[in-house]
């Protein structure tokens, strides 16, 4: 039992570490402190690992919570010390498991935790439109792509930005009366992200 209890306990770490990278940006936005978003970002090229050994970690847990008892085991048991408690029951070791699923998937639905930042439609004179491709360092996964859309969106004069973790870049569009390509990057940098040449 101690032995499964050690699985349960590897499993839920080994899940959160792998999406430690996406949950960062997350929690600095919630705590207001953006900066710190791409500290975990270096775990990112482990995660399918981290991925792997907790499907293990869980597949040996379940096999050792659900083997059939061996004869001598059966007949070696006292009901008092047999007594199983909800830390060893299957229920934990359930809810254990939906906890790990939730973890590994947090990358795919974390857009859902930043506000909309959608800006207002705004008459701009074509001639003071520009667009500008930046190359960002750090971003891993939609998570990190949000915040710097998010951080980049409080400015004004931003007319439309996509970023992308696989293409390492976001594409902006602004008013450049209003703001300044600087300006943009400096909203990029406070991320913690880094703009590159």
């Amino acid at each position: 039992m101690k032995g499964n209890k050690n699985l349960i306990g590897t499993s839920i770490i080994a899940a959160i570490v792998a999406s430690l990278c996406c949950i960062t940006p997350v929690l600095a936005l919630i705590a207001g402190t953006s900066g710190i978003a791409s500290t975990f970002s270096w775990i990112e090229p482990f995660r399918p690992y981290l991925i792997a050994l907790t499907v293990v970690i869980l597949a040996l847990a379940w096999y050792l919570k659900l083997k059939p008892r061996t004869k001598e085991e059966i007949e070696c048991d006292c009901e008092e010390e047999n007594k199983a408690t909800f830390w060893q029951s299957k229920n934990f070791l359930g809810i254990v498991t939906v906890f790990a699923i939730i973890m590994l998937a947090f990358p795919y639905y974390s857009k859902a935790f930043y506000p909309d930042t959608k800006n207002e439609m705004i008459v701009v004179d074509s001639a003071n439109i520009q667009s500008a491709t930046i190359n960002i360092e750090g971003m891993t996964c939609i998570s990190c792509e949000e915040h710097v859309n998010y951080e980049v969106n409080k400015l004004d004069g931003i007319l439309t930005i996509s970023s992308s973790y696989e293409k390492g870049n976001a594409e902006v569009e602004f008013d450049s009366t209003v703001t300044t390509l600087n300006e943009i990057e400096k909203a990029i940098n406070s991320t913690g992200y880094k703009v590159i040449e």
